[in-house]
């Protein structure tokens, strides 16, 4: 779908004096750096007062939010089925990898879909597809059918899987761009991102726990059976809100989109990389404390010192719209993640139980505001018309990072030990750093001169703006 670009209201307009009189040149002035602190004005005109609440609609955000477990429990849910039903751990690993190779392949694709027919569409016959796979590996997975039928439907749940999060954010950043008064649009995006990542941090971290709980009470069958219904029921509302005709384009105004080319420059493809390192963390941290802690006869507790990492992240994701203009978003991406690192380096040395919960803390700390972060950049460096595109793409690197460490942890930790495998956080840690440095690296190539535009001829540019553009 077409989103306006976050750069776009900031164009700056100069006036020059020719005989007394005042000309505007036609020429198109450099935009605002992506990374650089806004700029808040005053409050231009008088518009209704109104909140992205009040847009979105108060049942929006707990349909939203809870329409996001299936997606979360997909890896954890199909590991835990397979193994159970199959009696073969390498088997289980090699269905998660499939299913998050089918979400890296389609989940894309869903996202341009979206970008060009609106979301409605796309979501309902996805879930529809996600819910009927979901059963059928609930039966396929003990049924006499080859193990190859076992993989086929889990590459059906990944090709299939609706991404709520990234249409979410698209959603959202919609109606904040075209909806709120431009003075707070700068804050409303950064507590929005905040509120999304917590959100998407929240059903990552409780979600491997929701299917624990099911497969111990009830049966291995259990997650995927309560994910095909919330799938259902929530994915089904989430695609029917109002939020998504609003946010559809329209047959009168089509949806012009930049070329795909755009999604493969240095500055996006750095944004992928973060979220894959996002995964790959998720999928390293689980798989190896929940080996460590069986090794020591506590593996029941494993979800519950893996939920410690999600109430720091929740507490730092929903404040980092608190944080000052002046720590940019590559500097903030860089520290948190290098806090990650750090975390994790403890995560490998704590020998028991409470040091585990310790470095599980920290992490927290570190997790949150970097996913934050990721998607804030995301929706500023998003093509014309991409935007769900590229949402996407972040969901489906971060999914495939999940799946295919936890597999491959998991051989670790067999085959070498648990001890061994609680290294390789440190290892999913260092690649988000060094997605950081490179983002740090690339700079902006719209960097702000000594000609910037100051605070007043924003201002003036903003209100001589056509009310499309706003």
């Amino acid at each position: 779908m077409h989103l306006p670009r976050v750069h776009d209201v900031d164009r700056p307009r100069r006036h020059h004096r020719h005989g007394g009189s005042m000309t505007t040149p036609h020429t198109a002035p450099q935009p605002r750096a992506d990374d650089a602190p806004p700029v808040d004005g005053p409050t231009l005109g008088t518009p209704a007062p109104t909140t992205l609440r009040r847009e979105a609609g108060t049942a929006y955000f707990p349909i939203a939010f809870i329409a996001r477990f299936p997606f979360a429990m997909m890896i954890v849910g199909t590991l835990t089925l397979v193994v159970a039903a199959r009696d073969s751990i390498a088997l289980g690993g090699l269905n998660s990898a499939v299913l998050g190779l089918g979400s890296a392949l389609v989940g894309p694709l869903l996202g341009a879909a979206a970008d060009r027919f609106g979301q409605r569409r796309v979501i309902l016959v996805a879930g529809i597809v996600n819910s009927l796979a979901l059963m059928g590996l609930a039966w396929v997975a003990f049924s006499p059918l080859p193990d190859v039928a076992v993989l086929a439907v889990s590459f059906v749940i990944g090709a299939s899987s609706p991404q709520i999060g990234p249409f979410s954010r698209t959603r959202l950043v919609h109606l904040i761009l075209t909806r709120l008064p431009v003075a707070r649009r700068s804050k409303s995006l950064n507590a929005t991102m905040g509120y999304e990542s917590a959100a998407d941090e929240t059903a990552f971290v409780f979600g491997p726990v929701v299917v624990g709980l099911l497969a111990t009470t009830m049966s291995p069958a259990a997650p995927m059976i309560g994910a095909a219904l919330l799938t259902l029921v929530f994915v089904t509302a989430f695609a029917l809100h109002p939020t998504a005709r609003a946010s559809a384009p329209s047959s009168e105004s089509p949806t012009e989109q930049a070329p795909a080319a755009e999604l493969r420059t240095a500055r996006v493809l750095v944004l992928v990389a973060g979220a894959l390192g996002v995964g790959l963390f998720f999928g390293t941290v689980l798989t190896s404390l929940t080996a460590f802690l069986d090794t020591r006869g506590a593996g029941d507790s494993a979800g519950l010192v893996y939920g410690v990492m999600g109430v720091g992240s929740t507490i730092l994701a929903l404040s980092i719209s608190l944080f000052p203009e002046r720590f940019r978003r590559s500097h903030r991406w860089l520290a948190f993640s290098a806090l990650m690192l750090a975390s994790m380096v403890a995560f490998g040395l704590a020998g028991g139980l409470w040091g585990l919960v310790g470095a599980m803390a920290v992490a927290g700390i570190g997790i949150g505001p970097t996913i934050v972060t990721i998607y804030s950049l995301a929706a500023d460096r998003a093509p014309q018309g991409r935007s769900a595109t590229l949402m996407s793409m972040l969901g489906s690197a971060t999914i495939v990072g999940q799946s295919a460490t936890s597999a491959l942890t998991g051989a670790v930790a067999d085959g070498v030990g648990a001890e061994a495998a609680m290294w390789l956080p440190s290892g999913a840690a260092a690649f988000v750093v060094l997605a950081a440095l490179v983002n740090a690296a690339l700079g902006d190539p719209r960097a702000a001169t000594p000609s910037e535009p100051t605070v007043e001829e924003r201002a003036s540019t903003l209100e001589e703006l056509p009310a499309e553009h706003l």
